[in-house]
């Protein structure tokens, strides 16, 4: 594997430095819906491309989360970035827990948003196929989509999901990937990680649940904290964009402070029970 220097784009100045990394389905665009309300002052984003997506739809390379991790620790090198804090969503997520291992001095903090987790995620044969075959199965890209967010979103978003999908990935690249994020098993590299990782899911998301984080993310990682968004599935960044820029920014910024993780754990759980109250 050799590095490569990733597409990205900065958005702020701040100098906590974050990088955004996408998931299987989409490349940077993933964040569009949350790029408006990002605090640029605290924090500084580099939203990136993955190998096969977006603007590095082109770059050949394995294909895989660990290789994926050495473009990033490259990147920082190129921008600076002695140490920095990764967002990553679903596949980008493995990606983040892939630095623990190959990087964990320079990294500040993890999130997750409905991270696959580092042991992978093994599919029954029929699931199996259903996601091997969405490479060149738009119907099968749609009813993945669909399935992950509840069966609750429309018709109209779960086509423009498939479409931006289609157009900003390379089919070859694409189904290389699900090789790696759900057939690799890492965890005995990273477990007992002591970085504050922090793992989102979608209430409606089945796939990758709050369950299957409390036994896998929770499990492994000394300082995990999880939240769980009640009207999100799979696509925070899509449909709860604001309730989940909060949770991260929340989360990033509880150093910012000198502030403890669990300061911050017992303000959001005291918000929470007054929101109940309310």
């Amino acid at each position: 594997m050799t590095s490569f220097l990733l597409p990205h784009e900065l958005h702020g100045d701040g100098a906590h430095k974050v990088f955004a990394v996408h998931g299987w389905f989409a490349d940077r665009s993933a964040y569009a819906a949350v790029l408006p309300d990002l605090d640029r002052v605290t924090f500084q984003y580099a939203l990136v491309d993955l190998r096969g997506y977006g603007r590095a739809k082109e770059a050949v390379g394995a294909y895989t989360t660990a290789e994926a991790a050495l473009d990033l620790v490259a990147l920082a090198d190129r921008l600076g970035w002695e140490r920095f804090s990764v967002v990553g969503h679903s596949m980008g997520g493995t990606v983040g827990q892939r630095l623990l291992a190959v990087a964990p001095h320079r990294l500040r903090r993890l999130v997750g948003v409905s991270p696959v987790p580092a042991s992978g995620m093994p599919l029954p044969p029929e699931q199996w196929a259903l996601f091997a075959e969405a490479a060149d199965s738009p119907e099968n890209r749609r009813a993945i989509i669909d399935v992950t967010t509840g069966g609750r979103r429309p018709a109209a978003w779960l086509d423009r999901m498939v479409t931006g999908s289609l157009a900003r990935s390379d089919r070859k690249a694409f189904r290389a990937w699900l090789d790696s994020w759900a057939g690799e098993d890492f965890h005995d590299q990273v477990e007992g990680a002591t970085v504050p990782a922090l793992a989102v899911v979608g209430a409606l998301d089945p796939a990758l649940s709050a369950d299957l984080l409390r036994r896998t993310w929770l499990a492994w990682y000394a300082r995990a904290e999880l939240r769980e968004l009640p009207c999100a599935g799979h696509y925070p960044m899509d449909e709860t964009p604001l309730e989940l820029l909060r949770v991260v920014e929340d989360f990033l910024r509880a150093e910012e402070d000198g502030r403890t993780d669990q300061d911050e754990r017992a303000d959001r759980d005291g918000q929470a029970d007054q929101d109940g109250r309310a």
